[in-house]
């Protein structure tokens, strides 16, 4: 998978290609540790759109980030686009109840 942080003046973006599986657990957790550390930073999306492939221990990562980021003062959004897979798929395990999903 391939992972692009990109800045904005307040918030940030995690962009997340291809296969979003325990395979890259330290590079996602490396990456969004990166955002936590910035104080100015009030929101980091994670952009989902070109994700193929989501399995239970992404879900979990996603999780492990929504806690940290609470402790940080963060807000987390997931950003799905127009990928109906993903987006079906955090239906059916409630993650809106969790997250903003756009």
């Amino acid at each position: 998978m391939e992972i692009k942080i990109i800045k904005h003046e307040k918030d940030a973006s995690l962009v997340l290609k291809g296969r979003f599986d325990f395979n890259c657990h330290r590079d996602f957790k490396n990456a969004y540790m990166q955002l936590l550390e910035i104080k100015d930073l009030s929101a980091i999306t994670v952009d989902l759109k070109e994700v193929l492939y989501m399995d239970s221990s992404a879900m979990g990562m996603l999780l492990l980030l929504k806690e940290r980021a609470d402790q940080a003062g963060k807000k987390v959004i997931l950003g799905c686009g127009g990928n109906t897979t993903v987006r079906d798929l955090l239906a059916v395990v409630s993650f809106a109840k969790l997250f903003e999903i756009t």
